[in-house]
């Protein structure tokens, strides 16, 4: 089973080196890699030129068209059975490509996706925030699962693979950004393929480093919810309401504080005791008080900045069909 691994990348050259680097360090290794920069102004030729002794890489240079396009480039060029996509801020473990290959002999599935979770060489910050987006106290927990409260899995693009021959019948993407990934998920389980998750098929992903970052991140996560709507509408389920439904409690309680100090003792009791969980949940998983404090804010980032994008673009594009 021969691998084509497709990595778009954009400005990012120090996150490539690190990348490549855990890729050198694969147990099982029939795999190609080809890096696609994007029309990047700061471009990592060179750092993927030092690997060349030591991998099968492939460096192509492209126009900026984001990076949905970018894999198409790639899948275009690839020679693999399967085409595997990373995002640039991952670390790939040692076992990954043989973990996969293991289980695709094992169960055959025609796409797949995996975990995420943090390494140990991660700041506090990166492991909340990594906590945020994978905690069961968050939207984020339903991602990683094999079915979720929305449906069917879909692997999302820092960690998917498919057979050629979905690509040869589906094509790829066909949007570059705003939920590509989903969208693509989607015509892949209506045209009949077999998409499954490979638990063990983990990545460990950086994600933003800052809390602006973060909130910018997940607004447009919350849009890109919308995005899908309007080529899949049945594909809209109640949990995509929760951080929406969360984002208008806190405004509701934060009024409810000038208003009605009965209605807000109530209102901040449970919003204590929902940071409370999320404080402890994150201590008992990170082992550090650190990284508990920070995740109640990247927690709170996380559905808020989700809830304000989704609500920004149901408003614009459903409501009013703009």
């Amino acid at each position: 089973m021969f691998f084509s691994i497709i990595i778009p990348l954009y400005n990012r050259p120090q996150e490539i080196k690190e990348l490549l680097q855990t890729l050198v360090n694969q147990t099982y290794m029939a795999f190609e890699v080809l890096v696609i920069e994007d029309g990047s102004t700061l471009d990592a030729k060179n750092i993927v030129a030092s690997f060349n002794d030591k991998l099968d890489i492939k460096y192509f240079v492209k126009p900026n068209e984001g990076q949905g396009f970018a894999r198409n480039y790639g899948f275009e060029r690839a020679k693999g059975d399967y085409f595997v996509i990373f995002d640039s801020d991952c670390l790939i473990p040692a076992n990954y490509l043989e973990n996969v290959k293991n289980h695709l002999y094992n169960q055959n599935l025609d796409a797949f996706g995996g975990p995420d979770d943090a390494h140990p060489s991660f700041t506090p910050l990166q492991k909340a925030i990594s906590y945020s987006m994978t905690s069961v106290f968050t939207t984020g927990g339903i991602r990683g699962k094999s079915k979720n409260a929305g449906g069917q899995f879909h692997p999302r693009s820092f960690n998917m693979g498919l057979s050629r021959k979905v690509w040869e019948k589906v094509g790829g993407f066909i949007i570059t950004r705003l939920g590509e990934d989903i969208e693509y998920s989607i015509r892949i389980h209506e045209a009949g393929f077999v998409i499954g998750l490979i638990p063990n098929a983990k990545v460990f992903h950086k994600r933003r480093t800052s809390f602006t970052a973060f909130w910018k991140q997940l607004h447009f996560f919350g849009r890109a919810r919308i995005n899908i709507t309007k080529f899949f509408p049945s594909t809209l389920k109640l949990v995509h309401f929760f951080p929406a439904i969360f984002t208008l409690g806190l405004l509701f309680s934060l009024i409810a504080n000038v208003f009605s100090w009965q209605i807000a003792v109530i209102c901040n009791l449970l919003i204590i005791i929902y940071f409370v969980l999320i404080f402890f949940d994150a201590w008992n998983e990170n082992k550090s008080i650190k990284v508990a404090f920070l995740s109640i804010f990247t927690s709170l980032i996380q559905l808020t900045a989700y809830g304000f994008g989704f609500m920004q673009d149901y408003i614009k594009k459903i409501i009013f069909n703009k």
